[in-house]
Parts: C-alpha cells; sequence; structure tokens
C-alpha cells in the first residue's frame, strides 16, 4: 500500500515552521528531507525517523523500532498521536537532521569515447 499525497501533505504542514524540509516520492512511498540529508521515511502512510542518539533520547520512553519495509533498516517508528504535536515532531526532526552527518558529495563518472 503506497503512501497517500494527503499524508505528505499533512507532515510537511506539521514541519512549516522548519527551513529546507521536503519530501521526495521514491517507489510509491516517501523520503522526508531536512537540510539536505535523508531524516526520516514515509511508508504505508507511517513515519520512520532515522535513529539517531540525540533522537533516541529526545524520545526518551516514546521510543520504538520500526522498519519503514521488509529489508530496511531499523528506525524510530513516530505513532500517529505524536505527528499532531507540532512542536514535537518539528524539534525530533530538526534533532535529527543536526546529529546526521552531510551526505557525501556524488562523484562525476567520466565518460569515455
Amino acid at each position: 500500500m503506497a503512501t497517500k499525497q494527503s499524508t505528505i501533505n499533512y507532515l510537511l504542514d506539521q514541519l512549516g515552521g522548519l527551513s529546507d524540509v521536503r519530501a521526495l516520492k521514491m517507489f510509491g512511498e516517501y523520503a522526508l528531507y531536512c537540510q539536505n540529508k535523508v531524516v526520516a521515511l514515509v511508508c504505508d502512510d507511517e513515519l520512520f525517523v532515522k535513529i539517531t542518539d540525540a533522537g533516541k533520547k529526545f524520545l526518551g520512553d516514546k521510543y520504538e523500532e520500526g522498519y519503514a519495509y521488509k529489508g530496511a533498516k531499523a528506525s524510530m517508528h513516530v505513532p500517529g498521536d505524536l505527528l499532531e504535536d507540532r512542536a514535537f515532531l518539528c524539534n525530533l526532526i530538526e534533532i535529527t537532521a543536526k546529529a546526521l552527518p552531510m551526505p557525501k558529495p556524488k562523484l562525476l563518472k567520466k565518460r569515455w569515447k
């Protein structure tokens, strides 16, 4: 089951207080970017945030491990009721983005003639 566009619109609206947040569609699901870093996946209308020490500390006893899809790395599954708390969600995404390293620049491939 693919994620609905309305779910993405809702999440982006909830994260409106953050700059540089966007979602990119990938195979019917979405990757959530903040500060040009993939911070979460949205699969089957559920939010799965990358695990960081700072994120686990922030979530505390609300921390629940989950998997965005079969074969995926473990993520922090954010239950639906927490998605309604705009300040909480913005803080979690911002904390996660700050804790993650910058993505490695892609190398340009040389074209051989």
